[in-house]
């Protein structure tokens, strides 16, 4: 029983920046903001494609689960980060720092797959548009982004799991701000081999994978792309495409290189930059991305603003 209750402590040290405290203040203060702006920026966008009728198209309704992914990803970790940051007792209950470790593994390996689901539904719309209608109707669109769902929270039930069962022999100092698998392998007492080699192999599955079909997917559109003739017609959908693609760019370059990057103890802060990067600051960029680059989203918050003032008036 004793050798039980060391292996599960009570609760977990999240050292976060504290080694460098100098940092602390200026990193509350993005995340803060960038806090704050992806709540409202996601909240804004789904309520803007649920709300205008000219944005119920599949892309629209990929982009509301992103946006909803994206809201519940940060409102997972970035609370009890800013309750650390402010406090000197740096602490997340086991049960707490359990949920945390799921929930956000669970809607990370979700936006991998609908991600991958957004640049297939782009490329049917601008490499077969005769057909597009067609192929990505109603029932289609809900089958694909429920899968997505389905198979985020299948991976993060099986790597929680294999996780949470490596013994820590009383070690509770996670040298991170946020419970997340890489730094709790780092507590194990034990060889850490074979969980590193299938985390490894779920990142290529989850991040490796939809990566290169996502980079097939943007080879044919931009050779269709060449072929547009009229140079609105092209601006139109290079403008659509090259939202996802930076959105993808953000998303996949920080989470590869936190997870399928050899473990080395040399390299702490940048790996939790990087976290920090996919966990606040690309749910925060999301909803600028598409609305700053779409013409469609930005008519749909003029048509919106202007509705509300006539119900005032």
């Amino acid at each position: 029983m004793n050798k039980v209750n060391e292996s599960v402590p009570q609760e977990f040290i999240l050292l976060g920046f504290s080694d460098q405290p100098w940092l602390e203040f200026p990193i509350f203060v993005v995340v803060l903001v960038s806090y704050i702006l992806a709540i409202f920026g996601n909240l804004a966008i789904i309520l803007v494609s649920r709300l205008d009728s000219q944005l119920h198209t599949p892309m629209y309704f990929f982009l509301t689960n992103l946006s909803l992914l994206d809201l519940c990803y940060t409102t997972s970790t970035v609370p009890q980060m800013m309750i650390n940051i402010c406090s000197t007792r740096k602490v997340i209950s086991y049960g707490g720092c359990v949920a945390q470790l799921f929930i956000s593994l669970a809607l990370g390996s979700t936006e991998c797959a609908l991600l991958a689901i957004m640049s297939f539904d782009r490329f049917l719309a601008v490499c077969r548009p005769l057909h597009y209608s067609v192929v990505m109707h109603q029932r289609l669109c809900l089958q694909l982004a429920t899968a997505c769902w389905i198979s985020g929270f299948s991976n993060s039930v099986l790597q929680s799991t294999l996780t949470l069962q490596m013994p820590l022999c009383g070690h509770k100092e996670v040298d991170h701000f946020f419970c997340e698998i890489p730094a709790l392998l780092k507590l194990s007492c034990v060889d850490t081999t074979a969980n590193e080699a299938e985390l490894f192999f779920t990142g290529v599955l989850f991040l490796l994978t939809p990566l290169t079909l996502i980079l097939i997917s943007y080879a044919f559109i931009a050779q269709a792309l060449l072929r547009i003739q009229p140079a609105e017609g092209r601006q139109k959908a290079f403008g659509t495409c090259s939202s996802h693609l930076t959105v993808v760019s953000l998303f996949y370059g920080t989470a590869i290189y936190m997870y399928m990057q050899p473990p080395s103890p040399a390299s702490k802060d940048p790996g939790k930059i990087a976290s920090l990067f996919y966990t606040i600051i690309t749910p925060m960029l999301n909803p600028l991305i598409y609305t700053l680059r779409n013409k469609d989203v930005k008519g749909a918050f003029k048509r919106l603003v202007a509705r509300v003032f006539l119900i005032k008036k």
